[in-house]
């Protein structure tokens, strides 16, 4: 069993900075990726960013030249961080995990973008 647990989540003002940390503990291999989900009220969960075991990373459209995704060293680590908040970026942010099993996912923690 994997659990992913994420933190850094909160209220910024527009144009803020946050960064997003998710560790993974327990029953893990070797992970083909890591990467990072939001849903917002009333909208369908959606792809932020993604980086591969390889080192491929793909972002959201709407995200692109704002948030960074990484890795920890220990490769069970991965981060988000989210530069120029806007409002629309406010959402219930999921880490993800991939492996041979299939995919695994965090609980979540609410970002909240104010005016």
């Amino acid at each position: 069993q994997v659990q992913l647990v994420e933190s850094g989540g909160g209220l910024v003002q527009t144009g803020g900075s946050l960064r997003l940390s998710c560790a993974a503990s327990g029953s893990i291999f070797s992970f083909n990726a890591m990467g990072w989900y939001r849903q917002a009220l009333g909208k369908q969960r959606e792809l932020v960013a993604a980086i591969t075991s390889r080192g491929r990373i793909d972002y959201a459209e709407s995200v692109m030249g704002r948030f960074t995704i990484s890795r920890g060293n220990a490769k069970n680590t991965v981060y988000l961080q989210m530069n120029s908040l806007k409002r629309e970026d406010t959402a219930v942010y999921y880490c993800n995990a991939n492996d041979l099993v299939g995919n695994h996912w965090g609980q979540g923690t609410q970002v909240t973008v104010s005016s």
